[in-house]
């Protein structure tokens, strides 16, 4: 199959799947979901629909067992936007993604505080106070320099 049919085919997968969590289910469980992505196989039977829920991990256990239970009604809404042969069978799968992202940020934040702390306690060394010092006069004399062109 054409891969640019699997990628359209994917992207119909992940927009309907994500409107019917977002209008349609009312299962209390199921909130804080974030559809990221779905993978169709190439036979079009099979696809793996990737979810980021934001909570605890109990919430996130329970939110995707309540995501598993309507995976019927979810498919049935699939199968009205898809004109295929198969409509595909859904599985739900938690994305680390964006879990691993904020985490990463999270870090990163903690890191440049840290940094500008001990740049504000520690006063400057001698070679970062004057501007130029520390580079040698054949680095200036080379950059400022061309060679002869000959006419």
């Amino acid at each position: 199959m054409k891969p640019f049919r699997l990628e359209r085919v994917a992207e119909v997968v992940r927009r309907v799947v994500s409107q019917t969590i977002l209008f349609e289910l009312n299962d209390p469980r199921i909130r804080n979901v974030t559809v990221t992505r779905a993978e169709v196989s190439p036979d079009l039977q099979h696809a793996k629909v990737y979810v980021s829920i934001m909570g605890s991990e109990q919430e996130q256990r329970e939110c995707l067992e309540a995501l598993r239970r309507a995976r019927g009604y979810i498919q049935q809404q699939l199968g009205k936007q898809l004109t295929t042969r198969y409509i595909p069978a859904l599985q739900f799968l938690i994305d680390k993604g964006v879990k691993n992202s904020l985490e990463v940020a999270a870090i990163l934040r903690r890191e440049q505080e840290a940094q500008a702390k001990s740049a504000a306690t520690t006063p400057p060394a001698a070679s970062e106070a004057v501007p130029g010092a520390g580079r040698s006069e054949d680095a200036d004399s080379e950059e400022g320099t061309s060679p002869p062109s000959s006419p």
